[in-house]
């Protein structure tokens, strides 16, 4: 009976949080209006997530926000660094393929979306059988490192979280 009102709990919680974070103000009324949004919109999504993704472990999903978080910081400030103090013939642009091995549909735009939004590197494009994912990055001397390290910093966890 509770699934069929709240097929999507944690949507649901998530979407009165943000709703509270638009509105910058709690208020019984927004808390309310929050609620409603937030049971109706998983309700009347539900039926596009007949297959959701089970996650396997809030630690990791927490350290992998807490890790994503960090990279974003660092990452604003060594590509505030290249514009600033790099000329363009010492910079790097590369074009990188990043085999994949995961292989939910979740796990890889998690994955895409997090590249992007990590300043500096944006992804572009995913091979038509998802096995590859196409990088740019601003700069990259060793083009293989920055694979290395999108592997082993985000795809490794995200396969402990989705797979």
């Amino acid at each position: 009976m509770l699934r069929k009102i709240l097929p999507h709990p944690l949507l649901t919680l998530l979407l009165i949080v943000v709703w509270q974070m638009l509105v910058n103000k709690v208020t019984v009324g927004n808390l309310v209006l929050g609620a409603i949004l937030g049971i109706i919109i998983p309700l009347v999504t539900a039926p596009y997530w007949p297959n959701r993704p089970k996650l396997r472990s809030v630690p990791r999903i927490v350290e992998y926000v807490a890790i994503v978080l960090w990279d974003i910081c660092v990452a604003n400030v060594q590509v505030a660094w290249v514009i600033l103090f790099k000329s363009n013939a010492n910079t790097h642009p590369a074009w990188i393929s990043i085999p994949l091995d995961l292989r939910t549909p979740e796990a890889i735009t998690v994955l895409a979306g997090t590249i992007t939004m990590t300043p500096g590197t944006v992804s572009s494009d995913l091979a038509a059988d998802g096995r590859s994912l196409l990088v740019h990055c601003l700069d990259a001397p060793d083009p293989d490192a920055v694979r290395d390290d999108i592997k082993a910093r985000y795809e490794a966890r995200l396969k402990e979280i989705f797979e």
